[in-house]
């Protein structure tokens, strides 16, 4: 039988004390290593088949929530724009030098001028500017005058462009077919019936071909439609002297011409009537005399 041994007290509360620290310590580092081994779990979870699921669930809410790239709308653009200026002139050269600034071309040009019932000089110019410079453009041009309107108007021509290479791609794989077709053909009626079905495909691509080209050259440039018009009425310049002698003479002609012609038709029509206008004295002329040889004297 062992002899039992007693400890201090102050002794059993310093191994107390240890113990706690120690348990305390140990809790503590076993809780960062489980921080640490966090990460690599979930890495090592992504390339394991067994999260595959978590993970597919995960991409497909990002998915979700990332927004969605739609594709540019192909907008055919036209604008309007209707200016008082000082000078018509001097608008359309400044106009021209526009153009050729932002890489456009003049389509139409139409001058009026002055006239009784519209006194003002006018013009319309239609131009032709590329799609990314429109705005620009129609800012520098209200800088010519007073913008008296403007407008402008687009229309969204992407379902046609998708219609047209749809149908152009098509058309061209049948081509090709047709192509082999008549490669191996071994008569000449068929032949000339593959010929013939192969010109009416090939004429359809030259068609659409053309339609897709001119839509999307009317996308990548827009037209700008110009209308000014003067300030101020104009009026106009007085003709020469020469040019007023020669005016008088020739309407002196043409009233003495027309005076004969009158004078002409007047005695025709007397001729015409002449038994009328005859009748028409000889009873003026008896009516006198009875009146006179019945009259009391």
């Amino acid at each position: 039988m062992y002899a039992s041994i007693k400890l201090p007290r102050t002794f059993a509360l310093f191994v107390s004390a240890l113990l706690g620290g120690v348990i305390f310590t140990s809790c503590a580092s076993s809780h960062q290593l489980a921080n640490k081994q966090l990460p690599q779990i979930a890495a090592d979870g992504a390339a394991n088949p067994a999260f595959a699921p978590a993970r597919e669930n995960s991409l497909s809410q990002k998915a979700e929530t990332a927004p969605i790239t739609r594709s540019r709308p192909q907008l055919i653009k036209k604008a309007a724009m209707s200016l008082t200026v000082n000078s018509v002139e001097k608008t359309i050269d400044a106009v021209s030098q526009i153009i050729n600034q932002q890489q456009g071309d003049l389509i139409g040009l139409k001058q009026q001028q002055p006239k009784s019932d519209n006194p003002r000089h006018t013009a319309t110019i239609q131009l032709r500017i590329p799609e990314n410079l429109l705005e620009p453009t129609l800012e520098q041009l209200a800088k010519l005058g007073t913008v008296e309107s403007r407008n402008i108007t687009a229309e969204d021509v992407g379902d046609r462009l998708v219609d047209f290479q749809a149908r152009l791609t098509n058309l061209q794989k049948t081509e090709a077919n047709l192509q082999k077709i008549m490669d191996r053909a071994g008569s000449v009626r068929d032949v000339l019936s593959v010929s013939q079905e192969l010109s009416n495909v090939r004429q359809t691509i030259e068609q659409i071909d053309a339609q897709l080209k001119n839509l999307k050259n009317q996308v990548a440039y827009s037209t700008i439609t110009l209308n000014l018009e003067a300030a101020v009425s104009s009026t106009s310049p007085q003709p020469a002297f020469g040019l007023q002698v020669q005016e008088t003479w020739n309407n002196s002609t043409h009233s003495l011409s027309a005076f004969s012609v009158g004078l002409l038709k007047l005695g025709i029509w007397l001729i015409v009537y002449s038994p009328y206008l005859l009748i028409f004295v000889a009873l003026v002329y008896g009516f006198s005399r009875w009146q006179r040889t019945h009259s009391p004297r």
